[in-house]
């Protein structure tokens, strides 16, 4: 892996949070993995049962990696081997996000979210 000194001025991030990362230098190995279930209720009744994910499909099923079968012909020549970066300023991130500045080797990112709605039935509705 190409080796390079990551130089940042200034980071502000203000929120990071649900398995988000700040990385600043590099990394052979990033692994990001975030799942939820969001639920929206009309009423608050909380359910002990509830937050099983094994019950929903979506956090089980398999996710299909297509196989990179172009040529790729990479050239470059690099003087200075610095990543120089002046000013990062970041509201938010949230479920599995990564701000990454320098080499990284293999990257692996993941996240699942399950919402479900829980309205109220009505009689005008049928």
């Amino acid at each position: 892996m190409l080796q390079r000194s990551s130089i940042v001025n200034s980071v502000k991030v203000n929120s990071a949070s649900f398995a988000s990362l700040v990385q600043l230098g590099d990394s052979r190995i990033i692994n990001g993995f975030s799942r939820a279930l969001a639920v929206q209720r009309e009423a608050d009744v909380f359910n002990a049962k509830e937050g099983n994910f094994s019950k929903y499909s979506v956090f089980t099923e398999p996710i299909p990696l297509v196989p990179i079968s172009e040529t790729l012909s990479i050239s470059s020549h690099h003087i200075l081997p610095v990543i120089k970066v002046n000013n990062i300023s970041i509201l938010a991130m949230s479920s599995s996000a990564i701000l990454h500045v320098g080499n990284s080797e293999n990257v692996s990112m993941e996240a699942r979210v399950k919402h479900i709605r829980q309205l109220f039935h009505r009689q005008d509705e049928q």
